[in-house]
């Protein structure tokens, strides 16, 4: 069994750019029973390969990679890459070919990361990083880089001096030893750069090069997101196409194993496996939502596969409920979640059925009918269609409760396709302005009674991730200004500490770059006067006005 402290600790198991034959050559040339690596599918660019040494062999295993979550096409689900190679790294047996043989994953085959740090900039060229360090605009900012003419070796990048000149520092790679050209050698790029942060380098001329403010990938500020989505979109990898979009995301992934795998236990109690849409997609126990009405005698009966997760603006409507798609044994549950927390607005982004399978038990009644769900009756009202969404005005009522029955909006988003994302980002946008809309309203006749708007999809992590951290970053742009920094990758990489998996594709993390930088646009449009139908086509309110200057300084990411 694979060394869990590596699993949990580390992505490197995962090679970026090796295709089937080189991973043969190399899981060979080692000749360890069980040695693995993960890398991409050239068939599917969403899709991985696990490849696995088997004696004298290679067994190849196609991850799939659904949107919602990743499974061996037909295996259990996980919500991360990471979490499906340490289950199977952990439970020996659970891996096995068609024919029976057993699949064991002993070891991991580590790739040549250099560093997972933000201030490490891949293959970023010179000229590049000068102007990257430039527009930081304050002495001490730095970034490394691999080198260009000398591949292996790095570059140090620093501004220095009030003037704004940038030095380029070479650091040699000998052995996997790294050395400024002389002096102390270290393990890792990190370890360098943590002592030359404190122990600043003095040029031949005499120049202090100090290292203060390391320059971040993904902290921009606002305005800059449109120019990022074409920068991000822009090739960088031509065997496998492969662009800016998935480097972040892919950075992503190995951020997530920063903050650990929390702990998940409460979903793990045999008592509440069956309660559970998909075995392994779990939430964490310190945010879980926690059923209060409950037998405290019985173990489990206050469990509930949600979350609750905070939006990083400050104020009210900045607070969620993300959960699976009820299934029929949970759907009292579900209910009994509305009624404790006061949740009156309901998202749903998946198909009751997708492409023939149950993604979510529908927990409500026909149009006009009323359905009891233990305590709780649910009586729909109305129902409205419209091009992308559904709109199901509802009342639930508690059996025994004198309170009078509440009313429930439901918005049915229907224009999200399996296996992909929305082909107009306005489509979503304007989606959440009108649930916006009416979380305001009611805001204004229950105030602080009212609890978070209610998010699911299927294994309520992908698509799911994907509507909340759009309205995150609208809210926190409205109340920040245009010309506040932002980093879309940290938000994310903050959600998925609350619950696991948050944002679960390549596409669903660029759809999110799109539409913030379509409402950008329409922010700039506004101020000036130009028209822009972003809000309004279809019927969609405006969102609120956005302050006309920031507050200024980083926000708290």
């Amino acid at each position: 069994m694979a060394s869990s402290s590596i699993i949990e600790t580390s992505r490197r198991w995962f090679h970026a750019h090796l295709g089937g034959s080189e991973a043969e050559r190399l899981l060979k040339e080692k000749a360890v029973d069980g040695l693995f690596l993960v890398r991409p599918s050239k068939s599917n660019p969403q899709d991985c390969s696990l490849s696995v040494l088997r004696g004298s062999t290679v067994t190849h295993i196609k991850i799939q990679n659904t949107g919602d979550y990743y499974d061996l096409y037909g295996g259990d689900q996980f919500a991360s890459l990471a979490e499906l190679v340490k289950y199977y790294s952990e439970n020996t047996g659970e891996l096995k070919e068609k024919g029976g043989g057993l699949i064991e994953l002993k070891e991991p085959l580590l790739s040549e990361d250099p560093a997972t740090e933000r201030w490490y900039h891949g293959g970023l060229g010179g000229k590049a990083a000068e102007k990257m360090l430039a527009d930081v605009g304050e002495e001490g900012a730095f970034l490394v880089r691999a080198s260009n003419s000398k591949p292996g070796d790095f570059v140090l990048s620093v501004r220095t001096g009030s003037e704004g000149r940038i030095t380029h520092v070479m650091i040699r790679n000998r052995g996997g030893k790294f050395d400024v050209g002389g002096g102390e050698k270290f393990g890792s790029l990190t370890e360098l750069v943590d002592h030359y942060r404190t122990n600043p380098m003095v040029e031949t001329s005499g120049n202090v090069v100090t290292m203060d403010k390391p320059c971040n990938a993904t902290q921009m500020s606002v305005l800059a997101i449109p120019k990022r989505v074409l920068e991000l979109d822009r090739e960088t990898d031509p065997v496998y196409g492969k662009t800016g979009f998935w480097e972040e995301f892919e950075q992503l992934q190995t951020m997530e194993l920063q903050h650990g795998i929390y702990d998940r236990t409460e979903g793990q109690r045999e008592q509440n496996k069956k309660k559970n849409r998909y075995k392994n997609i779990l939430p964490y126990n310190y945010t879980r939502v926690v059923l209060q009405e409950v037998d405290k005698k019985v173990t489990g009966s206050d469990y509930m596969n949600a979350n609750y997760l905070t939006g990083e603006a400050k104020g009210p409507g900045n607070s969620y409920i993300a959960c699976q798609g009820p299934l029929k044994a949970t759907v009292p549950a579900f209910w009994q979640m509305m009624w404790e927390n006061n949740n009156r607005v309901i998202v749903m982004t998946t198909a009751v059925i997708e492409r023939g399978k149950n993604k979510c038990e529908p927990y409500w009644a026909r149009t006009g009918d009323s359905m009891t769900y233990g305590k709780y009756t649910v009586h729909v009202a109305t129902e409205k269609e419209e091009a992308d969404y559904i709109l199901r005005d509802m009342t639930l009522k508690k059996a025994g409760d004198a309170e009078p029955a509440r009313q429930i909006v439901m918005y049915h988003f229907k224009s999200w396709p399996d296996y992909g994302v929305p082909s107009n980002v306005g489509t979503v946008l304007r989606f959440l302005a009108l649930v916006n809309g009416d979380l305001d309203r009611m805001r204004s006749t229950l105030g602080k009674a009212l609890g978070d708007v209610v998010v699911h999809c299927s294994a309520g992590i992908g698509r799911t991730g994907t509507f909340i951290i759009i309205d995150i970053l609208i809210k926190m742009i409205q109340q920040n200004g245009l010309d506040t920094p932002i980093d879309i990758q940290r938000s994310i990489h903050r959600l998925r500490s609350m619950r696991s998996g948050m944002i679960q594709t390549e596409g669903q993390y660029r759809f999110v770059y799109q539409a913030m930088a379509a409402h950008i646009t329409h922010m700039q449009a506004s101020k000036t006067g130009a028209p822009s139908t972003l809000y309004s086509s279809g019927g969609g309110a405006a969102p609120p006005p956005i302050p006309s200057k920031g507050r200024g300084g980083a926000l708290a990411l």
